[in-house]
């Protein structure tokens, strides 16, 4: 029998289809080196304009200008504007099936790095909705005050959800992003195409989440 009592979920590039798909059209259609705009988020992680504007530091007004200056230092100027506009994804329904499955026997939370204007972006409306209303519990880093990486908002699923780290399975699209989790004792999974992580996943659930 599974040891497994949780399973919480990123929202982006895992429930939904990832935003580097756009980010990399956006980069071949101006020219911009491959993984450019990773890379600016990459840079500073912790207190880059994306950190402040997922943190509520930020409106979309200062992200648009941080992040052109920002991306500027780097050789090539981007607004911000443009990479909230690149954020919309597709949802999973193959995922959002495995949101149901679990639901039934177990406890599943969502921690989501987002913005307060998200509303405005083309993602807006992927925050809303019955996929969103499955969960037990979801963590917002706008409403929070605190994203990932930072361990704390992992601590907070897992007293709100009343589970044990070592009992929770993590998904994510990033390993910046799955490291605290695993530093915690949650067995993790870097989700890229929705299948195999999810073969993954039943492995550690212990029934089928695919057909």
């Amino acid at each position: 029998m599974s040891s497994v009592q949780a399973v919480i979920w990123d929202f982006g590039g895992v429930i939904s289809s990832s935003p580097f798909e756009a980010f990399a059209r956006y980069e071949a259609a101006r020219g911009l080196p491959k993984d450019f705009l990773r890379t600016v988020n990459a840079t500073n992680p912790h207190d880059n304009a994306w950190a402040k504007l997922e943190r509520s530091e930020f409106g979309l007004e200062a992200f648009d200008a941080a992040f052109a200056h920002e991306s500027r230092a780097l050789g090539h100027e981007v607004p911000g504007r443009d990479v909230v506009g690149l954020l919309a994804g597709e949802i999973r329904p193959e995922m959002v099936e495995a949101l149901r499955r679990i639901r039934a026997r177990m406890k599943i939370g969502c921690i989501t790095n987002n913005f307060k204007s998200m509303s405005a972006s083309p993602m807006g409306g992927l925050y809303k909705g019955e996929i969103m209303e499955l969960f037990h519990h979801v963590i917002e880093s706008a409403k929070a005050g605190v994203r990932k990486p930072d361990p704390r908002i992992y601590r907070m699923m897992t007293d709100a959800l009343q589970v044990e780290p070592a009992a929770c399975v993590y998904l994510d699209d990033l390993g910046i992003n799955l490291k605290p989790a695993r530093d915690m004792g949650m067995r993790t999974i870097k989700v890229g195409d929705a299948r195999p992580a999810l073969e993954q996943l039943q492995d550690y659930v212990g029934f089928a989440l695919l057909d």
